[in-house]
C-alpha cells in the first residue's frame, strides 16, 4: 500500500469520504472536482481514494488535488467495492463516513447536509438523493428509474399494510453517510460480495438487525454520471442479479427473510412507473429497458446459483 499522496492530515477530522475507484481516473477526476468546491470547510473532511486494484496510475490524477484537498491514496490488491470501501473505513479519520462513487460528483454542499443529519441522526445510516445526470441516456436513465421503483413500491407495499414507515427499503452506496463507530460495530461491507451488487443491501440488513435505523436525506445530493450502453446495461443488471444470490445466501446465514422473486403486480406496476416521470415518446424504450433489466436479474441470479451448486458439488 503505497504512501499518502498529501501531507499527513491532522490526527482526525469530521468527515471522512471514501471513493473506491478502478480504471476509470477522467470519472474520479470529476469526483474530485466536486469535492474540491464543498462549502465545508477543508479542514473538517478528508477525502480517500481507494485504487481496487486497477491498471491505469492514479498519481497523476490526484496530485493536482492536493493542494485543495486533505487527500490520501490508498491502492490494496484488488478485492471489490466492498473491500475497497473496508479499507478505506479502516485508515479513515472521520466520526463520520461518508461513501459515493467515483462516477459521482456531490452538489457543493453535500457534506454541509450530511454532516448536519448525521449529527442529528448519530444511530442511523443516512442516504442521499442521487440525480441522474445522464438524461439523455436510456440506459443509464432506466437504472435510475428502477431505483426510485424500488422505494416508492416498499413504502407503499408499508403503507399498505398499516405500517407506514419512513425509512427507506435500503440505501444506496453511491451516497450513503454513517458514524464511523457503528460502521464498525456491525463489520462495514460484506467482503464476500464480488461485485458492485447487493453489498449495500446486506449491509442494510445487517445495520437494522443491530439496532440502527435507515433515513433518507434529500437535500444530500450526487450527480451520478453512469455512461451505458445496451451491453453494459445488460452486464450491471446481470451483475444485480448475481448479487442478489449472495444477499440471499448472507439473510440465510444470518436466519433472516430470504428472498423471493416479486408478485406480478410488482412487474406490473414497474411496467406502468415510468408513465407518471417521462414523457410519453420515451416511454415505450424505457420499459423495454426495464423488462430487459429483470431479465438480465433473474439470468444472473439464476447463474449464480448454478455456479454455487457446482461448487459445492465438487468439493
Amino acid at each position: 500500500m503505497r504512501q499518502p499522496t498529501a501531507a499527513e492530515p491532522a490526527s482526525t477530522c469530521d468527515i471522512s469520504v471514501v471513493i473506491p475507484t478502478r480504471d476509470r481516473p477522467e470519472a474520479l477526476h470529476r469526483c474530485l472536482t466536486a469535492l474540491a468546491g464543498q462549502t465545508l470547510s477543508r479542514e473538517r473532511f478528508e477525502v480517500i481514494v481507494v485504487n481496487d486494484g486497477g491498471l491505469r496510475p492514479l498519481h497523476s490524477w490526484v496530485r493536482p488535488f492536493c493542494d485543495r484537498l486533505t487527500l490520501r491514496l490508498l491502492e490494496p490488491p484488488h478485492g471489490g467495492p466492498a473491500r475497497a470501501r473496508n479499507v478505506g473505513a479502516e485508515h479513515a479519520r472521520g466520526a463520520v463516513l461518508a461513501f459515493t462513487d467515483d462516477d459521482c460528483e456531490p452538489q457543493s454542499d453535500w457534506l454541509t447536509v450530511a454532516g448536519n443529519s448525521a449529527q442529528r441522526h448519530p444511530r442511523a445510516a443516512i442516504g442521499g438523493q442521487t440525480v441522474n445526470a445522464l438524461a439523455s441516456n436510456p440506459y443509464a436513465t432506466a437504472s435510475h428509474l428502477l431505483i426510485d421503483y424500488l422505494y416508492a413500491y416498499h413504502s407503499d407495499a408499508g403503507r399498505l399494510s398499516g405500517s407506514a414507515p419512513a425509512a427507506p427499503p435500503f440505501l444506496t452506496s453511491n451516497n450513503l453517510i454513517v458514524s464511523a463507530r457503528p460502521f464498525h460495530q456491525v463489520g462495514g461491507f460484506d467482503e464476500s460480495f464480488p461485485l458492485a451488487g447487493g453489498e449495500d443491501r446486506e449491509f442494510c440488513d445487517r445495520w437494522q438487525q443491530a439496532g440502527f435505523e435507515l433515513l433518507h436525506e434529500p437535500g444530500a445530493i450526487v450527480k451520478h454520471s453512469h455512461e451505458l450502453t445496451l451491453s453494459r446495461f445488460w452486464r450491471q443488471h446481470m451483475n444485480y442479479g448475481r448479487g442478489r444470490f449472495h444477499l440471499q445466501q448472507a439473510r440465510a446465514v444470518r436466519g433472516g427473510p430470504t428472498l423471493r422473486f416479486e408478485p406480478l403486480s410488482f412487474y406490473w406496476r414497474l411496467v406502468m412507473f415510468p408513465l407518471g416521470v417521462v414523457s410519453a415518446r420515451s416511454w415505450p424504450l424505457l420499459v423495454a429497458l426495464l423488462f430487459i433489466s429483470q431479465v438480465a436479474n433473474a439470468l444472473g441470479f439464476l447463474r449464480e446459483r448454478r455456479k454455487a451448486r457446482v461448487t459445492v458439488s465438487s468439493q
